[in-house]
């Protein structure tokens, strides 16, 4: 039976099978193109129709499989040039694949291939494996293994699954968030709307029944198991999914940081290619950002390569990790001497 209904293909599913079908073809596909025969897109995709929803989650897309390192390119039709409606998309191979002077042993390509296989058979459903089947015999997927791309995508939170499951069922369902800053998680109870990934994250736009207030939780503070409560609520009106985008992008366009980064350096390769920045005249970049402690741990994961400018809340967080490693470090010395 065929699939029709989108919130059955898990999104990760859905970039996969895009980011397959870029990587096979050397012009490039059209928007069309894309929405008309991936899996994730065909299933929504009305021939002559109205498609703006559908081309809106292919814009929101391309920008996740940029934020997780595919080098998505944009390139004229030959002989339209400057007909935006004819743009294709594509993503080189030799941006993507490993380096040539990389090379494995046996013992460590059995290993990759081991976990690629695990990673593949727990990942993907049977009916995007169909759909990989159908985009090889239109000549898109090459014959080379999925080894080299599949583990780039970002696995699912533990929470994933089962707030899918009450989505399907409109179950409310209890669980324990962490808030940053609290000591203690606290128990909320909420009705699941959507799940969506912004920036690369999980998260879950709910309400709380009691308030009816909507809220958005980041799947990662989830440190329990998600419970049902027994009680169910109505199907959801409108577009929640893009209801919740928009709020989150909204978010992540107030919040910006200014930063310095060491000419070169993995920091300065990686966030002069971060959505969104502004190389400003200092030289210093100007960056967004959804989180602050989230974001914080991100630029202490670089270490002397970064020096926050502004916010200054982001600026004493970034400066409050780099002192708990260097404690950290302090007394493992201490303790081996």
């Amino acid at each position: 039976m065929p699939v029709t209904s989108s919130a059955k293909i898990p999104v990760e599913e859905r970039l996969f099978s895009l980011v397959l079908a870029l990587l096979a073809t050397e012009t490039g596909l059209t928007k069309n193109e894309v929405l008309s025969t991936v899996q994730g897109y065909r299933q929504r995709y009305r021939p002559g129709g109205d498609n703006a929803n559908l081309e809106r989650q292919f814009e929101r897309d391309k920008d996740d499989i940029r934020d997780l390192g595919v080098p998505l390119e944009t390139v004229e039709s030959p002989g339209q040039a400057g007909n935006n409606q004819n743009l294709r998309y594509r993503i080189p191979r030799g941006a993507y694949e490993l380096p040539s002077d990389i090379t494995f042993s046996v013992e460590e390509t059995t290993l990759l291939n081991l976990a690629a296989m695990v990673w593949r058979e727990g990942s993907l459903s049977g009916e995007s494996r169909r759909a990989m089947m159908k985009l090889k015999g239109l000549g898109l997927v090459p014959d080379e293994p999925v080894l080299g791309y599949a583990p780039r995508l970002r696995v699912r939170d533990a929470a994933f699954e089962p707030l899918r499951a009450a989505l399907e069922k409109n179950a409310v369902v209890r669980f324990a968030y962490l808030k940053p800053g609290e000591a203690e998680a606290r128990v909320r109870t909420v009705a699941p709307l959507a799940l969506i990934q912004h920036q690369g994250r999980w998260h879950l736009h709910a309400e709380e029944p009691d308030t009816r207030m909507t809220k958005t939780f980041l799947l990662r503070r989830i440190v329990s198991q998600i419970t049902t409560t027994g009680a169910t609520f109505p199907a959801p009106s409108g577009d929640q999914t893009g209801r919740a985008l928009r709020e989150l992008e909204e978010v992540w366009n107030s919040h910006t940081a200014d930063v310095e980064v060491v000419a070169d350096s993995d920091a300065a390769t990686r966030l002069h290619k971060r959505r969104g920045t502004v190389i400003l005249p200092s030289g210093a970049l100007r960056l967004h950002y959804s989180d602050a402690n989230i974001f914080a741990d991100e630029l202490a994961g670089y270490g002397p390569e970064v020096l926050v400018l502004s916010p200054p809340v982001l600026r004493a967080a970034v400066h409050s990790r780099l002192l708990k490693t260097v404690e950290e470090h302090t007394d493992r010395e201490a303790s081996n001497g």
